[in-house]
C-alpha cells in the first residue's frame, strides 16, 4: 500500500493509463507470451533454439525485476534504464523466435508495443521528478 501511495505521489505524463488498465493488459501479455514460447519450444524447425531461449528468459527476468526496482526500491532512473534494455532484448527475442516460428514472434509484437509505452512513460517519469 505504501508504495502505490508512492507511485500515486509521482507527477506523471498526462497520458499515463489509468491504473485499472494496467492488470488486464499485463495478464493478457503475459497469457501471450506463455502461448508464444510453447509454440517456439514445440516448433519442428532445424534453427538453433538456445540463443532465442536465453533471450527470452533474460526479458522476463528483467522484466519482473523492473516491477522490484520500481515500486519496492523507488528506483526511478534504474527502473527506466531497465525498460530500455527490457525494450531492446524483446526486439532481439522476437527477431530470434521468429526464425523458428512466426506465429510466435507475432505474438510477442502486443508486448513489444506495450513495452514502447512503458519506456516512455518511464523517461518521462523520470523527466517530471527530478
Amino acid at each position: 500500500m505504501k508504495n502505490m501511495l508512492w507511485y500515486q505521489s509521482l507527477n506523471k505524463p498526462i497520458f499515463t493509463p489509468p491504473d485499472w488498465l494496467f492488470a488486464p493488459v499485463w495478464t493478457m501479455l503475459y497469457i501471450l507470451m506463455g502461448i508464444s514460447l510453447f509454440l517456439f519450444i514445440k516448433s519442428r524447425t532445424k534453427h538453433e533454439k538456445t540463443l532465442p531461449l536465453v533471450l527470452f528468459f533474460i526479458q522476463l527476468g528483467l522484466n519482473l525485476g523492473w516491477t522490484t526496482v520500481f515500486f519496492k526500491y523507488q528506483q526511478i532512473h534504474t527502473a527506466m534504464v531497465i525498460s530500455i534494455v527490457l525494450l531492446i532484448l524483446v526486439l532481439l527475442t522476437i527477431q530470434q523466435f521468429y526464425k523458428v516460428s512466426k506465429v510466435a514472434a507475432y505474438l510477442l509484437v502486443p508486448y513489444f508495443i506495450w513495452l514502447c509505452i512503458a519506456a516512455y512513460l518511464s523517461i518521462e517519469i523520470v523527466r517530471l521528478n527530478p
